[in-house]
């Protein structure tokens, strides 16, 4: 099977990302594909046998298949829980590219579809001088839009997509996330998105739900690997 990659983004920070792409790995795991997530960067982590560790990237770790180095899946573990461009510059850490493209390499050697999760929004900083959409031109790969289901998501949602098809890049589709399961007018909000965001849905996560449904997102990675061909 042919490798696959793409970045996941959101409209905001705690919208649901890492929920979203575990949910997507035990997804492709469970069609029968070796899906490994990767989170390149990670602020918030904790000492744990001599080294530092993040609570999202081993939750992707344990939602890939296979078995997964940490240390490729999280290149850069940052101890403070702030933006990355803070993070780093408290423990003296410089944010370059080649590493983080490295470890995908690694990561497209040993999967079928690698899943890179990014930091915050789309326009948080990865360092002074690095955007997220750095990140992804030196990938090569197109995005994915998680919008947060709570109140002022469609804003965001529309402003996100705007920025990253302002930036070049394609962007396979999006996925709601229900962070707040006691949103007013939830349905009424997602029908708006539905119309709005000319993109495919490619699922929605269900407040407190572990796994989607594959079948959208491989059929999104098989017409954008045609239109790769074309």
């Amino acid at each position: 099977m042919q490798n696959r990659s793409l970045y996941i983004t959101g409209t905001d920070t705690g919208v649901g990302k890492t929920a979203v792409t575990a949910a997507l790995l035990r997804g492709l795991a469970g069609a029968g594909w070796r899906a490994a997530g990767m989170k390149p960067l990670a602020s918030g982590c904790e000492r744990v046998a001599g080294r530092w560790v993040n609570e999202d990237a081993l939750r992707l770790i344990e939602a890939s298949v296979p078995n997964l180095d940490y240390a490729t899946v999280n290149p850069i573990a940052l101890p403070a829980a702030t933006a990355p461009e803070i993070a780093a510059a408290k423990v003296g850490v410089r944010v370059e590219l080649p590493p983080l493209c490295a470890a995908h390499a690694r990561l497209l050697q040993q999967a079928d579809a690698v899943l890179v999760e990014g930091v915050g929004g789309w326009m948080a900083p990865l360092s002074d001088c690095l955007m997220q959409a750095d990140l992804v031109r030196a990938l090569g790969v197109p995005v994915l839009l998680v919008v947060g289901l709570r109140l002022g998501c469609i804003n965001h949602a529309l402003l996100s997509l705007r920025a990253i098809r302002d930036d070049g890049f394609e962007v396979l589709g999006w996925v709601g996330s229900a962070v707040d399961p006691r949103f007013d007018f939830a349905e009424e909000y997602r029908a708006i998105l539905h119309r709005r965001l000319d993109l495919p849905c490619l699922g929605i996560l269900e407040h407190g739900a572990e796994e989607l449904p594959a079948a959208p997102l491989v059929e999104a990675l098989r017409q954008q690997a045609d239109r790769d061909r074309s």
